[in-house]
């Protein structure tokens, strides 16, 4: 069955809206049509460079202008890294997704630590996601060139609710990272945050707008809100286990061949409701007991899981081939030293200014 890119947000709306066990039903039985129900990817998220981060995106604890009372880091050393991962590979985990509070990727000493730090884990013979913010064509072919194997960069929500998130950075700029990482070999993987406040409309509409990407990203994660003490959604009501349900059989069904990436907000989950995600399509989860800021589910607990539902881990690339590194003296890509002009909408999200403004008085 060839994958439909032409889907509609009324279309994704009457999938989310089926009576449950009908949803589920349906979601299962895509899942089984396109990967094993009983493998599951573990990955390791691991923040390299954490905290003071120059955008406004109202959920994160890692935003300068937010007093959260993060401990930030500089950027890790490569043989840090190196030692992290090693301990990943250890406690099962077949990918590295590696994640800098930046803005942006900017041509330097910092950005080639980082292309070191992908060719050292591709070569421990683990897949290697970044997380870096926005990035041009020539960085995106220099990270392919040193091995990454995908890049990460959500597209949050809708593009309507998206104003009611972030004003430091515009859409458009997160369609043009993934575009602009399209053109090289790196896999997509672009999901998503529900608990924010949007509306089931919202939801589906980021769907619409994952799913008529083509190809449809080869990962979507999606994440249920953790509300972090002075960031503006401190206050938002977590999400049910049913809504988190919903979305991962809603995204199986939309994008039947992506790895469906059950994300932030797993310790708020039972195991109960973990096995219906799985049952519903998430074939991926993060172990360890951080997801860059936030707390998650200690690996041991998650083996745990898996030994009583009978779950293997994914190995490293079973869905693509292992990409090449190419050292960096005989790399054909050079920094060109570029500065994009990448949007700042600057509009006014009023609980965002009222979080900063928190801070201010603390201050």
């Amino acid at each position: 069955m060839a994958t439909k890119h032409d889907w509609t947000k009324e279309e994704i709306l009457d999938i989310y809206n089926k009576p449950l066990m009908e949803l589920l039903y349906e979601a299962a039985t895509v899942h089984r049509q396109y990967h094993d129900p009983n493998t599951v990817q573990v990955s390791t998220l691991l923040s390299i460079k954490t905290g003071g981060c120059p955008e406004d995106c109202g959920y994160c604890p890692q935003a300068a202008r937010y007093h959260t009372n993060l401990d930030g880091n500089d950027l890790m050393s490569v043989n840090q890294v190196k030692a992290q991962a090693l301990r990943a590979k250890a406690a099962g985990s077949s990918r590295v997704c590696m994640g800098a509070a930046w803005r942006n990727v900017k041509d330097g000493e910092e950005f080639d630590n980082v292309l070191e730090m992908v060719r050292t884990i591709n070569k421990l013979e683990m897949e290697v996601c970044c997380t870096l913010g926005m990035l041009t064509e020539n960085q995106a072919q220099r990270l392919a060139e040193a091995g990454l194997y995908a890049y990460n960069h959500n597209l949050d929500t809708s593009e309507e609710y998206y104003k009611e998130v972030i004003s430091t950075r515009g859409y458009e700029d997160r369609l043009k990272t993934i575009d602009n990482v399209r053109k090289t070999n790196v896999t997509v993987c672009s999901g998503g945050i529900i608990g924010m406040g949007e509306s089931a409309d919202d939801r589906a509409g980021m769907l619409v707008a994952l799913s008529t990407l083509n190809p449809q990203p080869e990962s979507v994660p999606i994440n249920a809100l953790v509300p972090v003490e002075g960031t503006p959604m401190e206050e938002q009501e977590p999400v049910s286990i049913w809504e988190m349900v919903r979305m991962v059989a809603t995204t199986r069904i939309v994008m039947p061949e992506t790895q469906v990436r059950l994300s932030a907000g797993r310790t708020q989950m039972s195991r109960e409701g973990q096995a219906m995600c799985f049952f519903a399509g998430a074939n991926s989860i993060f172990a360890g007991d951080k997801l860059l800021t936030t707390p998650n589910p200690d690996v041991n607990e998650d083996m745990e899981m898996f030994r009583a539902l009978g779950l293997n881990p994914q190995k490293a690339f079973e869905k693509k081939e292992q990409p090449q590194s190419v050292d960096a003296e005989n790399s054909q890509f050079r920094p060109l030293g570029e500065k994009p002009k990448w949007t700042r909408p600057g509009h006014v999200i009023e609980r965002n200014l009222q979080a900063q403004e928190k801070l201010k008085s603390k201050a």
